[in-house]
């Protein structure tokens, strides 16, 4: 049967997800679709998934395609540039030989992804793992010589208002299972009150749990007004050449801002931030610390990374994953045990005192009483 639905469009899907309503056709131009993406698609419960590239290159062996397909959402891949072109809002109709009609006139044709095609892609990129990595050392280490000047003293810390030396600073990024593992960490976050960094969109994810971030870093592409609007500091990240991009969008809002001039992630500079103002401990979720982390990012090394990490390494935590170390639910087995473990001392203190005992004799008689 016909796919029959609106059509959102937009280059970026991070940003897309933010207008898609349930029931939306999402429009994207997503290379190698990746986890976060695909979930968000999964979260604002599309129709279908129309995407303009391919959504397995073979380059790793990326997850989207099968979270995507393992929700039951259809996948129209490799449709072509020109889909991009149509007008957001439009009533798009997906025939099931691939064909998308806008008002009864054919506009472009895909293929749509099958399991048994997105497994034999994902086994052909596995196979091409090694050549990505060999590639993606190299890199690693050719942006780690240009750029140890990071950790060398070399980029000058902007000043902040939020009092960082000596506290626990939170740095959260919107990478993989950030949500499940932000609320894991729910009850440290209540009991020790770290200050808040949120990158870029991990502003928004703070402000989700109830929490408003201290201080905003990024490039200002993905986090929304209302979260810079009550920030107490916003930076924001600049080339090293000083260009600034999203200091623009901070500026419209009538807003103040400082920017920190350096190469690498925004996470990086985060967390670099941190330790040079003096934080205790770096406790970090959702940041990109693996190769097929920064793949799904489509950069093709993680030199600052690793020397960030490398300065950093001995006050930071990496909370990626904490939700999933310890998830079991309590089976009856451990409830009985724990009430078996309970009643012990109560009964060796009913035996050896005489008021415990006369209760119980009480409780006895009362119970003959009542009973025939």
């Amino acid at each position: 049967m016909p796919i029959i639905g609106t059509a959102k469009i937009d280059h970026r899907t991070k940003n897309l997800i933010k207008r898609l309503k349930q029931g939306d056709i999402a429009i994207i131009n997503h290379e190698d679709i990746d986890e976060v993406g695909a979930l968000g698609l999964v979260d604002c419960k599309v129709k279908a998934v129309v995407n303009s590239a391919k959504s397995i290159t073979g380059r790793y062996p990326n997850p989207g395609p099968s979270i995507l397909l393992d929700a039951n959402i259809p996948v129209l891949d490799n449709v072509g540039e020109q889909i991009m072109a149509i007008k957001e809002g439009s009533v798009v109709t997906i025939e099931d030989n691939g064909a998308i009609y806008v008002d009864n006139k054919l506009v472009a044709k895909g293929e749509f992804l099958k399991p048994d095609i997105v497994r034999a892609e994902l086994e052909l990129a596995r196979q091409n793992i090694e050549n990505s990595l060999d590639q993606f050392i190299n890199n690693t280490l050719e942006y780690a010589k240009k750029e140890k000047y990071l950790i060398m003293g070399g980029v000058e810390i902007p000043e902040v208002k939020t009092a960082i030396k000596g506290r626990h600073v939170l740095i959260v990024v919107r990478g993989n299972n950030y949500k499940e593992d932000l609320a894991a960490i729910k009850t440290y976050i209540d009991e020790v009150k770290p200050v808040l960094v949120g990158v870029d969109g991990g502003a928004d994810a703070l402000l989700e749990y109830g929490y408003i971030p201290d201080i905003i870093i990024g490039d200002m592409d993905s986090v929304s007004d209302n979260a810079l609007k009550i920030c107490e500091d916003i930076i924001v990240h600049a080339y090293s050449d000083g260009r600034a991009p999203g200091l623009a969008r901070v500026q419209a809002l009538g807003l103040g801002a400082v920017i920190f001039k350096s190469p690498g992630t925004s996470e990086d500079i985060a967390m670099l931030l941190a330790y040079e103002k003096g934080a205790d401990l770096i406790v970090a979720v959702g940041t990109h610390s693996s190769m097929i982390d920064f793949l799904e990012k489509g950069r093709k090394g993680m030199g600052s990374t690793f020397l960030v990490r490398l300065k950093i390494g001995s006050i930071l935590v990496d909370a990626k994953g904490v939700s999933k170390l310890y998830n079991q639910k309590l089976k009856p087995s451990y409830m009985i045990s724990l009430f078996a473990a309970a009643m012990v001392p109560i009964i060796v203190i009913s035996t050896i005192s005489p008021p415990i005992k006369h209760a119980i004799k009480l409780l006895e008689l009362r119970l003959k009483l009542l009973l025939p």
